[in-house]
């Protein structure tokens, strides 16, 4: 029973098991969970920031648990780093600055977020290509999407940083 739970989580719901580019399917559908969540529900980011830590601590039981009898310990179905990793930039963009941001803008900066998380995670700079070729099990597979959504914010920032200058 924990063994089935375990892979319909890291799988998300079984989303992983599609077979054309299933990070992306994940990372896509972070998007417009993140989004139901603060936009249409309009659940506070402390609870949301809970959920999303609750889901960061668990995946690495899970991850392992689900890969236990197999060799390869990342499998492309496993799509809840990328949640994890997707959910990096957009949360510290929806607590950033303490003033509403609409609808517009949040999808606006969704789909901004999103491609630079894709990019980050398939050209995998230092240090996420460090963490995915060292670490051949759960942390390796967490951290590095940890890593390129942290990538994402950084970007932003230097972004808004020169921008800054230039405007």
């Amino acid at each position: 029973m924990i063994k089935m739970f375990d892979s319909l989580f890291v799988t998300m719901l079984g989303l992983g098991k599609i077979k054309l580019i299933p990070g992306t399917f994940g990372s896509l559908a972070t998007v417009i969970i993140l989004f139901f969540l603060f936009h249409v529900l309009n659940i506070s980011s402390g609870v949301i920031l809970i959920c999303i830590s609750i889901i960061f601590i668990y995946s690495f039981p899970a991850i392992k648990n689900h890969t236990k009898d197999s060799k390869n310990k990342d499998p492309g179905e496993i799509i809840i780093d990328e949640f994890i990793g997707q959910s990096i930039p957009i949360y510290l963009y929806e607590i950033s600055h303490g003033i509403e941001k609409t609808k517009e803008e949040a999808i606006i900066f969704y789909g901004i977020c999103f491609v630079l998380f894709r990019f980050f995670d398939i050209a995998k700079p230092f240090p996420v290509s460090f963490f995915d070729k060292n670490f051949k099990n759960s942390f390796g597979v967490i951290m590095d999407d940890v890593c390129a959504g942290f990538y994402v914010v950084l970007s932003l920032i230097c972004f808004m940083v020169l921008s800054s200058y230039f405007i």
